[in-house]
């Protein structure tokens, strides 16, 4: 059975961090150790939360506790998304470190979780350079939104030739796999919006309609079933033409139901056997 280490945010209202990947990774069969960086009553698109920040060195106790269970050396990857600050990411990092350690074939997706379009930066100060400086360079797969790449990057990308060459800047930084998300270039029809995924075999861009909302944790999905696709086909191509479909079957669920939170529950078919089907368009 596959499993991944997720160290992620929580919240115990809604849908964010751990508590929007690990029931549908779950529900597609696989194995979750979800391991928390901070734990509030809902996700700060709120305006308003209680709960804390997690000590980065009980982060690191409770992997140490998973790994002791002897568990890390089956482990097929590490998920990581929404850090809390600095030092939690340095956490991180040690926790990869000692999963490979345990497994050399073991994979590290990052989701960096900075930022978005229309909402600018919303992390700790310290959080963005750790992610540039220290975490690209050890990830296999990185998957930023169209945001969080131009950061990474250090400048805008309007076209998408300059997207994928932003791509290729990172992937020679480290992650031989990089998905992009929520991606609109000056080429995109503004009805839809692109998902691109590039790796050492070829860049893949999937074209899907846009739907006239805004979920919190949909990134956290997104990442998480890509990745467990990538593990399961080895093929990026293969991953995200199965990502698009079932995220677009949980948000377009999520808006027919006129919830404000992902509907994971009521559209948990979507991650087994998609209601649509989208195909990637090969860039090269």
């Amino acid at each position: 059975m596959t499993s991944i280490l997720s160290i992620q945010s929580s919240v115990a209202y809604g849908h964010a961090g751990n508590s929007a990947a690990a029931f549908p990774l779950m529900r597609m069969g696989i194995e979750v150790y979800p391991v928390l960086t901070v734990h509030f009553s809902n996700h700060t698109g709120y305006g308003a939360w209680r709960g804390p920040l997690l000590d980065p060195a009980d982060v690191l106790d409770v992997v140490r506790g998973i790994d002791e269970r002897g568990a890390l050396a089956g482990c097929d990857a590490l998920l990581s998304g929404y850090l809390g600050n600095g030092a939690t990411g340095a956490t991180v990092l040690a926790a990869a470190e000692l999963l490979r350690e345990r497994n050399p074939d073991a994979v590290w997706c990052c989701d960096p979780v900075m930022g978005d379009v229309g909402r600018g930066f919303f992390v700790r100060d310290d959080v963005p350079p750790m992610f540039r400086d220290r975490v690209v360079p050890m990830a296999q797969v990185l998957t930023p939104n169209h945001f969080e790449l131009d950061h990474l990057v250090g400048r805008e990308t309007h076209t998408l030739d300059e997207i994928l060459a932003a791509v290729d800047e990172l992937r020679s930084r480290g992650p031989r796999t990089v998905l992009v998300t929520s991606m609109v270039s000056t080429e995109t029809d503004p009805s839809t919006v692109q998902l691109l995924a590039v790796d050492d075999a070829g860049a893949y861009l999937v074209t899907t309609p846009k739907l006239d909302a805004y979920f919190v944790g949909s990134g956290d999905v997104t990442s998480a079933i890509f990745l467990a696709h990538l593990l399961g086909t080895g093929s990026a191509r293969s991953a995200v033409e199965n990502t698009a479909a079932a995220m677009f079957g949980l948000l377009h669920r999520t808006r027919e139901l006129g919830r404000a939170e992902l509907a994971l529950v009521d559209a948990q078919d979507e991650f087994v056997a998609p209601a649509w089907t989208f195909t990637a368009d090969r860039l090269r």
